[in-house]
């Protein structure tokens, strides 16, 4: 590829081929390639929006096949709430190109200026005479394998016609009709797979005994290699059972090693770290000690000085579905399918273990349940690859059960967060310092010289998990995600802790660190405010800058009817509250301001959310405010009810009645302000509910009970010890 040009998208840069990202069909249609995979955010029909737009095409004629490493633009992975940003800037930009050269291609067919065409459904005009020619005529000689060039502009905000539209999902048919995910896919003469894994992450095989397990009917392979065991049976019925009885044969040494579960704090305190300044932020003249906490401010005024420790647990993507993959060997050649949210690095990752030329490989995406991180999809590629091996010609399908879902996928770290910060006369925050401790949050396939696929640990020789890395905090960071409060705080220290030993194997889970610093953040807030006797959303508006900060907290202290000194309701089912909770996602991303309403009785039940979210342009309202409600609910979860169990040896979570989640039962009322910027860039949705979100609830529930809970999940349990403290 040529030398990047400055001022394209990166994964434009990174592609420039027009025809690596756009087709003309002879049916009419247009194919529209992105790098970006559909995992239930809608992104396919949002990219397929941006093509539709910049092409002056209807919605319609788009065509939006999934990810295919021999086809598709390499776009890295989809995550971060960045597909838009990242893919849809470079699809944008394609497409104004494409168009572009479509209609110099007409211009010296009809010999005519630019000026005199206009384009209508791909149909190209010429203004004031019936001359037309189409794209797809057009396509027969033109030739889109040209790099991009980044000298067409795209439109403007004032010209758009489809961006900004609620247009329907491309994806949704299918789901209805249940042919859309990957657990569904079927293939010629397809065996089935399944792996049995050891009793927890350190156990060593003692015995096995194989024979029982191949002469069962329907058994085509037992496949051994190290602690690595799987089968391969002619249906799937047949390898669940020859995996039960196969585990029953094994015999395993194990290690109880693992930390206790409660008391994970003092683990993470107890650990070696890597130290990580992220501000020392500090006013000329007015520095503050600690021993001028609880006492004078160096301009003299009194100070005020609160601190506060949260906490959250290790916890699990807890995908409906089990993660699935199929593989297929034949002639040389190996074709994977995945609902891996990184194809292409994956396809790098198997070709590593596999010491293999990457080109001889194919990854395809296809849709699993969703996750929002690195869940099992990519150790299941490779559980069905190393399978697939034992039986080259035929293809395998492999399914986790659920017990290997919850006992083996990445988990989200657990983190513990100090906040000391003080006050002063006027109820300014003078001094903030907050400390931070887990692990690292990444751990996804392709990114370190280790593998990042579980079955490589197991294999004969191992090969070496690797160790969680972050993101660089100006890409968004992981452990310290969201860290530096937004605020405007003249005084600032933060500084994180990286714990080094990773006793559970952990990866990216939504929103990352992002969940419990936000979390942490906007809790101390109201702290703050409670202390210097300012209403909770005034609070915040004096303490920010940013217009566009601003604009969301009025916004949905506006839509909720936010009262300023509004007092607890008690009744006799159970006490009401208000909390409210903001942050810009990664300081770079969406502005998001959320207030809860809560009732809290034998449990906490959430009664309404109102939030108001500025993601620069929108491309699709129902689209944003549809992530916007799923990130909504699985902060919620997270909040009320989640947490991975685990003993001294193994992972005690291993179903839905070990690892309970919120039901459709207990959903609450949303509603969703959209406060749409045409003229700025997209900063994504998903994600940037999740922090404010657990944090309003936590401010709701201060609010109705008069207590506070520090620790997360707020279970009935931890609400009867906070009222009793």
């Amino acid at each position: 590829m040529s030398e990047a040009i400055a001022g394209l998208p990166p994964t434009l840069n990174a592609n420039r081929p027009l025809s690596r990202w756009v087709a003309f069909n002879e049916d009419g249609t247009v194919t529209v390639r992105t790098g970006k995979v559909e995992i239930g955010q809608g992104i396919v029909s949002a990219m397929a929006q941006i093509a539709a737009e910049e092409l002056d095409v209807d919605y319609e004629r788009i065509r939006m096949p999934a990810v295919d490493t021999s086809l598709s633009p390499d776009e890295g992975s989809t995550s971060g709430s960045r597909s838009v940003e990242e893919g849809g800037s470079s699809l944008r930009q394609v497409c104004a190109e494409v168009r572009d050269v479509m209609l110099q291609a007409a211009a010296r067919l009809f010999d005519v200026s630019l000026e005199k065409l206009a384009v209508d459904d791909g149909n190209i005009i010429v203004r004031g005479s019936d001359q037309m020619v189409t794209y797809w005529e057009l396509a027969l000689d033109v030739d889109l394998s040209r790099a991009a060039n980044g000298q067409v502009k795209p439109k403007t905000a004032g010209e758009l016609l489809i961006v900004g539209t609620a247009l329907p999902r491309l994806d949704i048919p299918a789901k209805v009709s249940g042919a859309a995910f990957i657990q569904d896919l079927e293939l010629p003469r397809m065996l089935h797979g399944r792996v049995l894994r050891p009793p927890s992450y350190r156990a060593t095989l003692r015995s096995i005994d194989e024979a029982p397990t191949r002469a069962l009917p329907g058994v085509v392979a037992v496949v051994r290699e190290g602690n690595f065991i799987g089968v391969v049976a002619e249906r799937e019925e047949q390898a669940i059972k020859a995996m039960r009885l196969l585990a029953s044969h094994a015999q395993w040494d194990e290690q109880a090693d693992l930390p206790d579960m409660e008391a994970l704090p003092a683990f993470l305190y107890a650990q070696p770290v890597e130290e990580e300044i992220l501000s020392a932020k500090q006013a000329e003249g007015k520095q503050i000690d600690d021993e001028q906490a609880d006492g004078q401010h160096a301009e003299g005024k009194p100070l005020r000085t609160l601190n506060s420790t949260f906490t959250r647990p290790y916890l699990a993507h807890a995908s409906i579905g089990p993660s699935c993959a199929l593989a297929w060997w034949r002639d040389g050649f190996l074709e994977v399918w995945s609902h891996s949210q990184a194809i292409f690095p994956l396809r790098a990752e198997l070709a590593k273990i596999l010491k293999m030329d990457a080109a001889s490989i194919v990854v395809r995406h296809a849709e699993g349940s969703g996750c929002y991180g690195h869940n099992g999809a990519d150790d299941a590629a490779l559980d069905a690859v190393l399978l697939a091996r034992a039986v080259e010609g035929r293809p395998v399908r492999l399914q986790w059960m659920r017990e290997d879902e919850f006992g083996w996928e990445p988990f989200g770290p657990a983190m513990a967060v100090q906040i000391k910060a003080s006050l002063d006369a006027d109820g300014q925050v003078v001094q903030w310092d907050e400390q931070i401790w887990g692990n690292r949050h990444l751990t996804r396939p392709g990114r370190l010289p280790n593998p990042g696929l579980l079955a490589a640990w197991h294999l004969d020789p191992t090969l070496a998990p690797p160790p969680a890395i972050d993101m660089p905090l100006a890409m968004g960071g992981g452990s310290q995600r969201n860290a530096l409060p937004y605020y405007d705080f003249p005084n600032e220290r933060v500084v994180n802790h990286a714990v080094q030993p990773t006793p559970l194997r952990v990866s990216t889970l939504r929103a990352l660190g992002a969940h419990l610093n936000i979390f942490s953040i906007e809790s101390f807030m109201d702290e703050l405010a409670a202390a210097a006797g300012i209403d909770a959303v005034e609070f915040r508006l004096r303490h920010l800058k940013d217009a566009r900060a601003r604009a969301v907290i009025e916004a949905v202290a506006a839509q909720a009817q936010w009262q300023t000194d509004a007092r607890p309701d008690a009744q006799g089912d159970g006490s009401s509250g208000c909390g409210i909770a903001f942050a810009r996602y990664k300081n770079i991303g969406n502005y998001v301001a959320v207030i809860v309403r809560v009732r809290v009785a034998e449990t906490i039940r959430l009664e309404h959310v109102f939030a108001a979210i500025d993601c620069g342009r929108v491309v699709n309202p129902d689209g944003v405010i549809n992530q916007a409600e799923g990130g909504i609910v699985q902060a919620a979860s997270w909040t009320l009810k989640e947490q991975l169990r685990f003993d001294r040896t193994r992972i005690t979570s291993r179903s839905w009645e070990d690892y309970p989640i919120l039901t459709f039962s207990e959903v609450p009322r949303i509603e969703t302000v959209l406060l749409d910027r045409p003229d700025e860039a997209w900063l994504g949705v998903g994600e940037g509910m999740v922090g404010p979100t657990a944090a309003a609830i936590g401010n709701a529930v201060a609010n109705a009970l008069g207590v506070r809970l520090y620790d997360l999940p707020m279970t009935r349990e931890r609400v009867i010890a906070a009222l009793n403290r």
